[in-house]
């Protein structure tokens, strides 16, 4: 044995210990309240957990690992992670960090970044496009190797960034709910972390020492979403807890305080009416 694996490892102070702890149990009791208020998760479930190597995804698969350890509930996970062939990409990282964890994985090989930068004008954000073709490959090899569930990283900040972007850019009432079936009815998608704050988890991976990979297919990324996230930090700043309330809002709608005639039956409200 190594003079170096004598060595005793560095000790937390007691109070970052302590906050760590705190953090730690926060964000358990977020995403196990999150899975239990839409039922992620059941028995037998196969469990694609999406990871890109970013510090939500890699948030994401250690708190469900800790959970398939302690859930009552039967339950598999399985790392996948998607290389989309980004030059200078570190491949290597993920494939070890699976291996040293434990937690059985798929790397999937596409060179989505070719096409996106084929497709996309110089100049314009390849998002869109990059995260269209990414999920075609993820539901494509879900259905191929019969899970049953696929765990996505967004967050609570996410969650109300996507809001805002929808009604400012595109006139909809529209976010990213916390459990979903897919367009085709084939894939249900979950997202354990809607009720954690970013920078909950920012810190979390940061305690941890996850090996976080940036996303560096396009410099400036989103200026859309960058430009909202702004917003609600200007907000968050000037107001505590407004973003947690507009979250709040987004699971207490009231159709019929709105417009949508899809929704609700504004042209027979007479029949209701009371003589």
């Amino acid at each position: 044995m190594s003079q170096a694996s004598l060595q005793p490892k560095p000790q937390r102070p007691d109070r970052e210990r302590y906050e760590f702890n705190k953090l730690k149990k926060r964000l358990r009791r977020q995403i196990g309240q999150a899975i239990a208020d839409y039922n992620m998760i059941q028995e037998k479930d196969r469990i694609m957990v999406c990871v890109s190597g970013g510090k939500d995804s890699l948030t994401l698969l250690d708190f469900l690992l800790h959970f398939q350890r302690t859930a009552p509930v039967r339950f598999e996970v399985v790392a996948v992670n998607l290389d989309q062939k980004q030059p200078g990409f570190p491949a290597e990282v993920l494939p070890e960090y699976f291996e040293r964890i434990g937690v059985p994985f798929h790397i999937i090989e596409r060179d989505t970044y070719a096409v996106v930068k084929e497709l996309v004008p110089e100049g314009k954000t390849p998002c869109s496009l990059c995260s269209r073709l990414r999920r075609g490959v993820l539901y494509g090899f879900a259905e191929q190797h019969g899970f049953t569930k696929i765990a996505l990283g967004h967050h609570l900040d996410d969650i109300v960034e996507t809001f805002f972007l929808n009604l400012f850019y595109g006139g909809r009432l529209k976010a990213m709910p916390p459990k979903l079936l897919s367009d085709d009815k084939k894939h249900i998608v979950i997202r354990p972390l809607a009720y954690c704050r970013e920078a909950d988890i920012a810190e979390y991976a940061r305690q941890v020492a996850f090996p976080v990979i940036p996303c560096s297919l396009c410099g400036s990324q989103n200026l859309e979403r960058q430009a909202v996230k702004a917003m609600l930090k200007a907000w968050e700043v000037r107001y505590p807890g407004r973003v947690e309330t507009i979250f709040g809002a987004l699971c207490h709608v009231a159709p019929s305080q709105l417009a949508d005639r899809r929704l609700f039956d504004f042209e027979g409200l007479e029949k209701l009416r009371l003589c």
